[in-house]
């Protein structure tokens, strides 16, 4: 019997293809693939390159199983083994044959062309975590080795929204976080604010909170970072909101590793259903690894030329970096202001190839007191377009598209003429 470590399935499945299925991220693992055609090869290659397996070291060899039977005669097997075969019959032997140099604990894929349950028990029974059937596309083979170090009964992985501007003072800090706020009030989804502008940061002005620990705690101490530090550093906001405060200070330089915040996002993942990170204007290792590795992102634009250049540079970019992925988000932002020449959303969409979610007016009154004020603007406005607007982004962003209301009661009228007393 083949001492491979495994997750047995009870019937074969299918891993999730479409993008808008969730997959965590793989942990540092080393995968070895040995391939029989080009085709699948490439597969491989191209699901190597997908953000979820970031952490991953990937190796591709030809020649199938007989080139992994000799390879590891005189080599320690990696975390995960792929294997293309195309025959049945030598699926099997080979099995057999790979067994008495592999080591325990190594988990195997196979890709193979027979679609049979038969054959996928056998499979199972001898070890093997996964069969996927030829010909296989990336986003299969990226499910098949995430969902190798994703227990059935873990909790589901949060979701990362990353929200970034095309140009400076374009407003993103005050959408992300009001559209922050709409998924933890009107959707009722728990949910964490992560302020990565550390020095100057306005999520703890907008939302009236002067925590003495955020971030910068976490940043600057990797070793730290487990799930009872984290708790520690939050800010309770609301009832499903809480705020991983930026300091705000500029007592010491922010100059970060393109991974000084992966293990803060890890840890994030598995505690909050969702982590809307307010990513800094600025283009550094981090921020693009921010970006890159978000399970959806927001593109905040204000409608000029420079920011439709920007935005659609960066829109470009990042669907070419996620091809597995649903393509970033972007919205219009300060739009109507009195005299100033704009360019409208249909150039945008038609420069980017892509609609906007909304278009948000220009209301300097209404946004200039909510920031004045440490407020939301649901706070101040409930029935404002923004509000509605927001809401709408965060539907979108979650793929949540209801919206949980408080029910009603007989008495609700007379308490709220008790609280208007």
């Amino acid at each position: 019997m083949i001492s491979y470590a495994r997750q047995t399935p009870e019937e074969p499945t299918t891993p999730p293809s479409a993008p808008e299925e969730h997959i965590a991220p793989a942990p540092r693992v080393s995968v070895q693939a040995f391939c029989e055609t080009v085709e699948t090869a490439a597969a491989v290659q191209s699901a190597g390159e997908d953000r979820r397996l970031g952490k991953a070291h990937l190796k591709i060899q030809m020649g199938g199983m007989a080139a992994a039977i000799e390879a590891y005669r005189s080599a320690p097997t990696p975390n995960v083994i792929i294997l293309e075969t195309d025959a049945r019959s030598d699926i099997l032997a080979g099995l057999d044959q790979l067994a008495t140099v592999c080591d325990a604990g190594t988990r195997v894929i196979v890709i193979g062309r027979v679609n049979d349950v038969t054959l996928y028990r056998e499979l199972v029974r001898r070890g093997v975590s996964d069969y996927v059937i030829a010909p296989v596309a990336p986003i299969k083979i990226v499910a098949s080795i995430c969902g190798l170090f994703s227990a059935p009964e873990a909790r589901a992985v949060g979701r990362i929204i990353a929200v970034v501007g095309a140009k400076g003072g374009v407003g993103a800090s005050t959408i992300a976080h009001n559209v922050a706020w709409a998924i933890a009030r009107d959707l009722a989804l728990d949910s964490v604010v992560a302020d990565l502008d550390l020095a100057f940061g306005t999520a703890g002005l907008d939302y009236n909170q002067d925590p003495p620990q955020g971030i910068a705690d976490a940043v600057f101490s990797p070793d730290r970072v487990d799930t009872a530090f984290i708790d520690r550093l939050l800010s309770k906001c609301t009832d499903h909101l809480s705020l991983l405060a930026a300091p705000a200070t500029l007592e010491r330089v922010y100059d970060f590793g393109s991974e000084a915040f992966d293990s803060i996002f890890d840890t994030l993942r598995t505690t909050m259903p969702c982590i809307v990170l307010d990513v800094p204007h600025q283009w550094s290792g981090w921020t693009k690894r921010a970006l890159v590795s978000a399970d959806d992102i927001l593109i905040v634009a204000a409608p000029d030329l420079a920011n439709l250049r920007n935005a659609k540079n960066m829109y470009d970019l990042l669907k070419a970096a996620r091809p597995n992925d649903r393509p970033p988000h972007y919205c219009l932002n300060q739009v109507g202001v009195p005299k100033r020449p704009e360019i409208n959303a249909n150039e945008f969409a038609k420069a980017i190839e892509s609609q906007p979610v909304v278009s948000i007016p220009f209301d300097a009154q209404i946004f200039g007191a909510a920031a004045n004020n440490g407020q939301m603007i649901a706070e101040i406005s409930a029935n404002h377009r923004a509000t509605e607007m927001f809401l709408q982004i965060a539907q979108r962003l979650t793929g949540r598209g209801e919206t949980k209301k408080p029910r009603g009661s007989l008495l609700a009228p007379f308490l709220e003429k008790l609280r208007a007393k």
